[in-house]
């Protein structure tokens, strides 16, 4: 992606939303042959590798002094471990598009921790636009969320999934501080990735299950691309984003991300939007417009 194109915050923004809207589906390719803890494994091991190698034939000193390591090894584990695990495990327990609800709440978590953490205000419009966006997602997956009561473990699905947001927003500001701190970004997500990846494997390990792989084409084409756009790619123009705007407007994404998903599932899977789910989209969009204008 050349330097001119990021120069612009639109397409910062819309990179990410659409390829993670996409990879919504992929992820299905994955699970029809590997347990998520190792497919999630693959994913961030190959991409960390990725970014180290772009890292050391852009000249970038990817040999991070040890005194971060730590830093790194923390802030995978919880970005890209513990939350994609959350992610994962709280689908077990309640419908997807009640986990999607969950993570659009990041508006609020990376706001806060903006405001807190790196000085920057929430105006009142953005506030109320973030309200209108959350609402707009609930909208989407209304049946789904009425569905949760019906099923004998949802509380324990929502405490998962509201770990896992949790989890990735305190990741962001961490990698956000890394930054700040003078780290270079390709290079610091490569050691992050690579971190969460192990830490993930360590469990894989523990329950006998490490060295699982897929066999079909479409499990590692799925791979490939998860690897190469929907970590690679999505996460670098996603941080780039964040150094720009602040971690609360690029939350804006997880607004975005599940009507573009869903006319992907609908498109490729059936997926019949009611009433109900259009108003809900519309929501969506408009709060997307009046939190990212400029006033």
């Amino acid at each position: 992606m050349t330097a001119r194109l990021l120069d612009s915050s639109r397409v910062l923004f819309w990179v990410p939303t659409l390829i993670w809207a996409s990879t919504w589906h992929v992820i299905l390719y994955q699970l029809a042959e590997v347990a998520p803890l190792q497919s999630v494994a693959w994913r961030f091991l190959l991409a960390g590798l990725v970014l180290l190698g772009m890292a050391a034939v852009r000249g970038e000193a990817w040999r991070l002094a040890p005194r971060w390591h730590g830093w790194l090894a923390a802030t995978g584990v919880v970005q890209y471990a513990i939350n994609y695990w959350g992610v994962y495990e709280a689908e077990r327990h309640i419908p997807s598009g009640l986990v999607a609800v969950l993570f659009s709440l990041m508006v609020f978590g990376n706001a806060l921790i903006g405001w807190r953490v790196f000085g920057q205000p929430v105006t009142p419009r953005f506030g109320a636009a973030a309200v209108v966006g959350v609402i707009g997602v609930a909208l989407i997956f209304w049946p789904e969320v009425l569905a949760t009561g019906s099923r004998p473990h949802a509380a324990l699905g929502l405490g998962v999934g509201l770990l896992a947001v949790g989890c990735a927003c305190i990741g962001n500001a961490m990698t956000l501080t890394l930054s700040k701190r003078g780290l270079p970004l390709v290079p610091m997500l490569g050691w992050c990735m690579t971190y969460g990846a192990l830490a993930l494997w360590a469990v894989a390990a523990w329950q006998g299950g490490a060295e699982a792989v897929g066999h079909s084409a479409a499990w590692w084409v799925s791979l490939l691309y998860l690897t190469l756009f929907g970590s690679v790619i999505a996460f670098f123009v996603y941080f780039k984003l964040a150094q720009r705007v602040g971690p609360a407007r690029a939350a804006m994404t997880g607004v975005m991300i599940p009507p573009i998903a869903l006319a992907i599932s609908a498109a490729l899977e059936g997926w019949q939007p009611s009433a109900l789910s259009w108003l809900g989209i519309v929501l969506c969009l408009g709060s997307v417009y009046v939190a990212t204008r400029r006033a």
